[in-house]
């Protein structure tokens, strides 16, 4: 018998989500190895070598560590749902004129609620997860902090995780620093681990090239949307375009557009397949609408709300009041310019290293001030 009970892990091949596994292994848990394969890289028409999460090697990767340390491992294969729900949401989002984040996407609607489904079949009491992030309980609410290595907080990508499932998570690296990981993994002898390269690219799209998946993905896109209008906010046309879903909020580079100073991107209307352009001032905003809202410490905002609030992955996060307008809207309010707001991404809303809930970015907009 286990000293803690069952747990099942979630398990990429790569170095921190085997190690959660180990050390849940050496604590006492009852491991079983979980591998999700999420995408078939041949269907992905991309040039770059298999890598990633869902490759033959990362698959074998696992299932050595779980062979080694003589617990169970299975595969799970779930391209139908990823497939159905965030490619579909990733396509469908660009061409709303969005940014999407399909790794919060799959992350919070297809991981956790596959990883929960099989748990229960296992007889799993938790699961777990390589994240850098931390799990709390407070006032009846369970909810996820930062990671002690700020460099490597995962906390963000966990936003829209529900209260049920947050309650038979466990985060065993959240109190680590990534070189404490590498350490642990030498002495123990897996050295491949170690040296093991990480993949940080969209999974379905390994070549990094998301305007070749959207041409591959949609027959007949490039030539519907070809010849738009480049524009400066007063509607000045200044050059013709590829089309709207290949430009993002925020893009410099990659334009083919030259203006003789740098521009960058600061809206796409897709209405009238019109990307505008202007100066890097011209990107900054100090209000957003979020919607689709998931609430984790609290049940929900009283009144307005003083947060630290960031709006993409690397954003360091920049003080914000939030008000909650309805059940699953906020107004958020930054007390100063925020550069690249792009509707799409994830807004995630903060009390010091409390995550207080998230949600997705509808649009941005700029305060009237006396």
């Amino acid at each position: 018998m286990s000293r803690h009970g069952r747990i099942l892990v979630a398990m990429s091949g790569g170095i921190d989500s085997s190690l959660a596994a180990v050390l849940l292994h050496e604590q006492g848990y009852e491991v079983i190895g979980m591998t999700m394969k999420t995408w078939d890289y041949a269907s992905s028409g991309g040039t770059k070598k298999e890598t990633g999460c869902c490759s033959l090697d990362s698959i074998n990767d696992a299932r050595n560590i779980s062979v080694e340390l003589g617990f169970p491992h299975y595969i799970l294969d779930i391209r139908n749902e990823f497939g159905d729900y965030v490619i579909d949401h990733f396509t469908g989002e660009y061409l709303e004129g969005r940014t999407p984040n399909p790794c919060v996407l799959c992350n919070t609607h297809i991981k956790w609620d596959a990883l929960l489904k099989r748990a229960d079949r296992l007889d799993c009491e938790f699961i777990a997860t390589g994240h850098y992030a931390n799990m709390q309980f407070q006032n009846g609410r369970h909810y996820v902090s930062k990671g002690i290595d700020t460099t490597k907080d995962q906390s963000y990508v966990l936003w829209g995780v529900s209260q049920e499932s947050l309650a038979r998570t466990k985060l065993p690296l959240g109190h680590l620093h990534k070189s404490e990981i590498r350490e642990m993994a030498k002495e123990r002898g897996f050295i491949d681990l170690v040296n093991k390269s990480e993949s940080y690219e969209i999974c379905f799209v390994p070549d990094n090239d998301y305007r070749g998946f959207l041409k591959r993905r949609i027959p007949g896109l490039e030539a519907e949307v070809a010849g738009g209008n480049f524009v400066y906010a007063d509607g000045t046309v200044v050059g013709k375009h590829e089309g709207y879903p290949f430009y993002t909020v925020g893009q410099r580079k990659g334009l083919g557009i030259a203006l003789g100073r740098p521009v960058f991107v600061t809206e796409i209307r897709k209405d009238s397949n019109e990307v505008v352009l202007g100066d890097l001032p011209d990107l900054f905003r100090d209000g957003m609408n979020v919607s689709k809202l998931n609430l984790q410490k609290y049940d929900h905002i009283p009144g307005s709300m003083e947060t630290i609030t960031k709006v993409r992955y690397k954003h360091e996060g920049t003080p914000a009041v939030i008000e909650q307008v309805e059940s699953d809207k906020i107004i958020a309010r930054f007390h100063d310019g925020v550069n690249g707001i792009a509707p799409g991404q994830a807004a995630v809303f903060y009390e010091g290293d409390d995550v207080v809930g998230g949600g997705w970015i509808m649009k941005s907009f700029k305060q009237e001030h006396s």
